[in-house]
């Protein structure tokens, strides 16, 4: 997983610019997979069951601006389908006691961040942030996907 920029210029892809919310980026992560081991499908079910707030505009914790969008950046027509499909069966379904807001949108580019970004959480055990919103969020994807965890060496 790389930390980094979607839906704006190579311009504008840097973390002082990005976070003014006037560059059209999203922040964003690269996820890389074998389909042989986990599945797209899988993937949505993790980012809409604990990675974030999908009824949110523009606003992720205590982030809040169009940078902090919540977005699917797809690859191809065949993510684009699934993601469209799984969104629209989590709105039957009405789990959600609002709309999604999602935002699906073709990757035209990623641009990855700046190098501080990156492994961010693993080097700033401390960082309120880290504690009070990343922690609790890897502890519900630990119990809800224990499968899907993998444990990463510190730096």
């Amino acid at each position: 997983m790389i930390s980094g920029y979607a839906g704006g210029t190579k311009e504008t892809a840097k973390y002082d610019i990005v976070s003014t919310g006037r560059t059209g980026h999203a922040e964003a992560v690269l996820i890389t997979y074998d389909p042989a081991k986990t599945s797209y499908g899988q993937l949505l079910k993790i980012f809409f069951s604990v990675a974030h707030d999908p009824t949110t505009l523009n606003r992720q914790g205590p982030d809040v601006g169009p940078q902090y969008r919540s977005a699917i950046f797809y690859v191809n027509e065949e993510q684009k389908r699934v993601a469209e499909a799984y969104i629209q069966q989590i709105e039957a379904a009405q789990v959600l006691r609002n709309p999604i807001v999602t935002q699906v949108a073709p990757l035209d580019k990623f641009y990855t961040a700046e190098g501080y970004h990156q492994d961010y959480a693993v080097r700033n055990r401390a960082n309120p942030y880290i504690v009070n919103v990343s922690d609790p969020k890897v502890e519900k994807l630990k119990k809800m996907y224990p499968g899907c965890v993998r444990r990463k060496k510190q730096p």
